[in-house]
Order: C-alpha cells, then structure tokens, then sequence
C-alpha cells in the first residue's frame, strides 16, 4: 500500500483521538483541529473517517507483513516464534494507536469493509505463524497432539487477550516483559516435552 507522509501525519493523528476518545470521537472535524488543518484540507486525502481507518489497518498490515519477514531468519521455530512476538510487543509499545484502532469499541460495526481490512489483518498474521508452527511440529519442536490450525488460533487468541488488557489498562505495564512471559508460557504449554 502506497502511503504519503501526509497521509501517514492523518493516520496517526486519527490514532491519537481514538486513543483518546474512541471511535465515536473520530471526526473529520475533530481530526482537522488536532491536526490544525481545515477539513477540506483532510478530505483531500482521504473521503472518509471509513477510508482513514482502513488506511490505518492496512498500513499496520503491510508494517506487520515486513517486520514479521526481516525478523524470522533464523533455522529454529522457536527463536522464530520469539522474534515474531517480541517484535510485535516493540512495535505496539510504540505505536499503542494502533492497538486502539484493532480493539476500539464499535469499530467493527463501523462497516464491512473495516471487517475486511481486520480479516486482512488477521491473515498476515498467520500467513507468517502456520509455516513456523508446521516446521516446528515437523521438525519434533512443538507438539502434534493439536492441529496447525488450533495451535494458530491458541497462539493468536492468547496475544489479542494480551493487547486488549494492555488497551484496558491504558498502556500502563510493560508490554514488553509482560509479553514476554506469555511467550514462554505459551512455548511450555506447545513444546514436546
């Protein structure tokens, strides 16, 4: 997704109000003043609130896409799966915005399209996870006992439960070390004994 500096300014001041005051908060009008432009001035980049928050998880989509690659070089699934997360756990602890924009109330009966995009989302996030699980079961590492696909939606299911409490809390504990011991519980519960 081709993305300008102007639109990345509007994705991310849009970031900031739904952080601050949630999806209902989210107007061209409210975004306009945060961003001291005039509204025609945002319109020019995008037509709608709808638009900008699909430009928002694609965005994140694509960095996710690109982090998850340059960070699993190694042979090993599990240094693999560590890196996957830790990344993950940096980068929103940078961006928190964006975790506010995949768990904002009512952003998912905003429009299909919005349902699309998180879909999309959702996809780039397994796309990197089923080859790791599956080597990693093949190669004897994590277990057999549960399918690729279960293992998937444990895996996932658990890190979405952690980005929402961090959400709920306002950001207020550390992300990174809290994550990081959910990924070793994680790895206990799905390595071989």
């Amino acid at each position: 997704m081709d993305i300008t500096p102007r639109q990345l300014e509007i994705i991310e001041a849009a970031g900031k109000i739904l952080t601050s005051s949630g999806v209902s908060g989210l107007t061209i009008k409210n975004l306009a003043k945060e961003m001291q432009f005039s509204e025609s001035a945002i319109y020019r980049h995008f037509t709608s609130k709808e638009e900008i928050i699909v430009a928002m998880l694609n965005y994140l989509a694509d960095s996710i896409d690109q982090r998850l690659t340059n960070v699993t070089g190694s042979s090993d699934p599990e240094e693999n799966f560590k890196a996957i997360f830790t990344e993950q756990f940096r980068f929103f602890k940078n961006n928190p915005h964006f975790v506010v924009a995949v768990f904002s109330d009512g952003l998912m009966e905003e429009s299909q399209l919005i349902n699309e995009t998180i879909l999309k989302l959702m996809n780039v996030k397994m796309k990197h996870l089923m080859p790791l699980i599956m080597e990693g079961q093949q190669k004897g590492i994590f277990t057999n006992a549960i399918t690729t696909e279960e293992l998937i939606h444990i895996v996932m299911g658990t890190f979405k439960l952690q980005m929402f409490k961090w959400r709920i809390a306002n950001f207020q504990f550390d992300i990174n070390r809290i994550g990081a011991n959910m990924v070793q519980s994680i790895l206990t519960l799905i390595k071989n004994k």
